[in-house]
């Protein structure tokens, strides 16, 4: 059985991984970790799981749980795991970070769009950017994994295929998003009380939003160059979520459009064997309200002939696909597991 610690244990996504690992065969966890909460009862923080988790909140000492576990969630705002982690805790358990910590390469292009000094940057080459279906092979060797963001793995997943064949020109990507509130943490702010954010839908982060690097440098991966996008979030009055549209102008061979056999292909060679990655039949679009509370990417596009350009369009869960159920996936991938274990999930519509 696999010991697990969660650091952040009573934040969305925390919680989100508490639930999870309560319906898998072979790993329980043994550390709730919270700052705010210590000494008290993780089911006095969510209601729901009353009678199910019985256990107190514990606090974040990262030196003392590194020798109780065998695997670590730090599912915690940025530069808190930067700020714990070093070699001693990494010779002996595994560190599965939730944050944004060390998903970038260039400490620099953290610092600058994170505006905080990374206190760990010596682990950032060794950190495997922990995107499943992409790098799976590098994750399954790996002590530290840097779970990709919410937006960054629904937009990555949605056009990585069609950059890695050249069927789209990777300079001309935009991406619109949409994102329930969850997506902005736990945490008390006014711009995301109740009655701020219910019947209005608003963009931020607009030109700015931290995950754009994330994103670039990623597909930059798939398309063999550096890449520069137009990445624009939105807020909408829902608690979970995201739906991810995509635009982007088709690259002619012999003259000709890919058509959409052209496409599905691409995505077939790709994904046509990944259990949570399900593409969509001709016409039908993503919706998010068939993913939710799910570890499923849903995936469709449409070839605009008229314009010369195509649509892609992806639907994930942002706690679950976009952070605690992807943070699982990657736990499985490490310790040998079938990827899937507690993770077949049935979407909750309605």
């Amino acid at each position: 059985m696999i010991k697990v610690g969660i650091i952040g244990a009573t934040g969305y996504a925390g919680a989100e991984i508490a639930g999870i690992l309560l319906g898998h065969p072979e790993a329980e966890v043994v550390w709730y970790g919270s700052k705010s909460y210590v000494g008290e009862e993780f089911s006095g923080i969510y209601g729901n799981f009353f009678r199910i988790i019985d256990d107190k909140c514990l606090d974040d000492n990262m030196e003392e749980l590194a020798d109780e576990v065998d695997v670590v969630f730090t599912a915690t705002p940025q530069g808190l795991c930067a700020s714990l982690i070093n070699e001693d805790i990494l010779s002996k358990v595994k560190v599965i970070d939730l944050s944004a910590d060390f998903r970038l390469k260039d400490v620099t292009e953290y610092e600058k769009w994170y505006k905080i000094e990374h206190k760990a940057p010596s682990f950032i080459e060794e950190a495997v950017y922990g995107l499943c279906e992409i790098n799976r092979d590098k994750i399954r060797n790996a002590r530290l994994v840097a779970n990709p963001g919410c937006y960054t793995t629904c937009s990555i997943l949605t056009a990585y295929p069609l950059i890695k064949e050249g069927l789209i020109d990777p300079d001309t990507l935009i991406v619109d998003a949409l994102s329930g509130v969850t997506g902005a943490g736990r945490g008390a702010k006014v711009a995301n009380l109740y009655c701020e954010v219910n019947e209005s839908v608003k963009p931020y982060g607009v030109a700015n939003h931290r995950h754009t690097p994330e994103i670039e440098e990623q597909l930059g991966y798939a398309a063999g160059k550096k890449m520069v996008i137009n990445f624009t979030p939105h807020l909408v009055p829902m608690n979970r979520g995201i739906l991810a549209t995509e635009y982007a102008t088709l690259v002619k061979k012999d003259g000709k459009l890919p058509t959409e056999e052209d496409i599905r292909a691409a995505y077939e060679k790709y994904y046509g064997k990944e259990l949570f990655i399900r593409l969509l039949k001709s016409g039908v679009y993503p919706e998010t309200r068939f993913v939710r509370s799910s570890n499923f990417v849903d995936i469709g596009f449409k070839v605009d002939e008229r314009t010369g350009r195509i649509i892609m369009m992806g639907a994930i869960d942002n706690l679950v696909k976009g952070a605690a159920g992807q943070a699982v996936q990657n736990m499985n991938i490490m310790f040998g597991l079938d990827e899937s274990m507690g993770l077949r999930i049935v979407p909750r519509c309605p």
